[in-house]
């Protein structure tokens, strides 16, 4: 019998307070400009829902103190907003309330990120969604991209993973648990350097900056 293909909703993490980059970083324009060009009218947060959408049911944003601020780029992408109440409780908490959301839609796998990961091409991302398919038929929960041995986003996370984040405390670490289900997991390389790149300082932007502009020549 053929199983069937799972239904998956996004879930962007967006709540944190973006203390060492000064700035939201959902609203950084992407792509990050060359010097001498001016800034993209897109941003992390839109580019980031525009990428995830065709692959997902629903994408859903779990903000935090920044919600009026990022509600209007959210909507007029078409995602929707969930709102954390205390975002000082840690990005696990968020993570929680984004799957909460999943689980009430009906829906039994998420496709999970943080905001200040750079927005991913399509074609990794659909060997990413096409690895999942193909490790739930081994009984697996979940897929991590890699790059060079680096674990990196969007992971996704089948219904006995997600029930296994809701059911640790909110101070939890997500990969602490990753690690208690570790057989249950997929780890795969692919050749995008982007997965597992973060942004959380204007030395970091100016990196992403750098190695998009030497990718595009």
């Amino acid at each position: 019998m053929m199983s069937r293909s799972p239904s998956l909703c996004a879930v962007i993490l967006a709540a944190g307070e973006s203390s060492r980059m000064g700035r939201d970083k959902a609203l950084l324009p992407w792509p990050p400009a060359a010097p001498g060009q001016a800034a993209s009218t897109e941003t992390f947060l839109s580019a980031a829902i525009r990428s995830l959408s065709p692959y997902n049911d629903m994408v859903f944003v779990v903000a935090g103190r920044n919600e009026a601020n990022i509600s209007p780029v959210v909507y007029s992408n078409g995602a929707f907003v969930v709102t954390n109440p205390d975002p000082t409780r840690g990005q696990f908490s968020s993570l929680q309330i984004g799957l909460h959301e999943v689980l009430s839609r009906g829906r039994d796998a998420a496709m999970i990120t943080l905001v200040d990961r750079p927005p991913l091409p399509t074609a990794t991302i659909e060997i990413l969604r096409d690895s999942f398919i193909s490790a739930t038929q081994r009984w697996k929960w979940a897929v991590i991209p890699e790059y060079k041995g680096k674990h990196g986003h969007p992971i996704i996370a089948g219904r006995e993973l997600m029930e296994a984040f809701l059911k640790a405390d909110s101070s939890a670490i997500a990969r602490d648990i990753e690690h208690e289900h570790q057989d249950k997991i997929e780890y795969f390389e692919v050749g995008d350097p982007l997965v597992a790149m973060n942004v959380n300082t204007p030395e970091d932007y100016a990196a992403l900056a750098t190695l998009v502009t030497a990718s595009l020549k």
